[in-house]
């Protein structure tokens, strides 16, 4: 039985990938160098790391769009998280470019999600405004694929970080807003983001009863389909036929225009009204009322979060509060704010 090395993969992937791929071998490198791994090109080597790490294993109780589901088929970060991982993955084998590096930055892009989702994230941020001319050095605002990026490069591994590669940190810090991804593999990473929430979102909505399948609009999906997978067989279809050869990965009109329609539609129909919305008010004042907390009284921090200056406090709390699953807080809230009944 032959020995499938580090040096076999990284001159396969010389042999079979597309020269406007990211090559192994050809990383910008880390912030601080590693001996090689015998077996694993560096890219493979992120991508394992990431998935052991803690912030991974928290977005299994993190918050997709419904807050606490009942039923069990509901997405969940994590879902969410490996749907983007399949999707991504599959473009870039059909454009032969690099899997393992479209893998490893699909499984970090949301890692730095607060608890409940976007909310929570409108929760710190109301917040942290409020404290912006107490706290000079407020981290304001807060975005997610910034915390993400922050996670990997301070946080985990006892605040080591995790030491990426740059590719992947670049993918994981560009993969929503205006600046696209450096690699190939980045940017497809950032559209198979959407295409995943789009579909598995509607998905949701209907197994929630919130829409039927019928009160889609008639103009995006007789482009994109009528059906979950059809939908993503269409976008996924478009994105390798359209960016095949090309120096950007990109949709055709029609079908670009057609998600963007759908997306906009389940803004007004789902995302900002009905069910999906109901709870929010609470886990807004969770997410504030810990926060307030911890700021008045540091020394309740765990001891990895607490601020070795009071110019450190408001990055830690953040750090603390926005790491949380939705099942800590809450517990975390009950634990701080709710009495408990007498015990006789």
């Amino acid at each position: 039985m032959d020995i499938i090395t580090r040096e076999t993969y990284e001159a396969e992937e010389h042999r079979r990938l597309s020269p406007k791929a990211a090559f192994a071998d050809r990383t910008r490198g880390r912030e601080r160098a590693l001996e090689p791994d015998r077996y694993r090109t560096e890219f493979q080597r992120d991508r394992d790391r990431i998935i052991h790490c803690k912030a991974f294993r928290r977005l299994s109780h993190k918050t997709q769009v419904f807050l606490a589901p009942e039923g069990d088929h509901y997405r969940t970060r994590l879902t969410h998280t490996l749907e983007v991982a399949q999707i991504a993955r599959s473009i870039a084998r059909a454009l032969r470019l690099n899997e393992d590096l479209t893998e490893a930055i699909a499984l970090a892009h949301d890692l730095g999600h607060t608890p409940f989702g976007h909310i929570g994230e409108d929760a710190l941020n109301g917040v942290l405004d409020e404290m912006k001319q107490e706290y000079p050095s407020v981290p304001a605002p807060f975005k997610h694929n910034r915390q993400s990026l922050r996670i990997v490069e301070v946080l985990e591994y006892e605040g080591k970080g995790l030491n990426l590669t740059w590719e992947v940190r670049d993918g994981i810090k560009h993969h929503t807003g205006k600046i696209k991804p450096a690699t190939l593999e980045g940017q497809i990473v950032a559209t198979a983001d959407r295409i995943a929430y789009i579909n598995h979102d509607i998905d949701d909505a209907i197994r929630g009863g919130i829409i039927r399948e019928d009160q889609l609009p008639k103009a995006p999906t007789d482009v994109l389909g009528h059906h979950h997978g059809a939908r993503i067989t269409t976008m996924v279809r478009d994105m390798v036929e359209s960016s095949h050869g090309a120096d950007e990965i990109r949709m055709s009109e029609p079908v670009e225009r057609a998600m963007i329609d759908l997306r906009g539609w389940l803004f007004e129909n789902f995302y900002l009204r009905g069910k999906a919305k109901e709870e929010e008010p609470k886990a807004f004042r969770v997410v504030q009322m810990l926060f307030r907390h911890y700021i008045k009284d540091p020394r309740n921090l765990p001891e990895e979060y607490r601020p070795s200056s009071e110019e450190e406090l408001v990055q830690c709390v953040t750090d603390y509060v926005s790491g949380m699953t939705d099942r800590f807080a809450l517990r975390t809230f009950e634990r701080l704010f709710v009495p408990r009944s007498w015990m006789f």
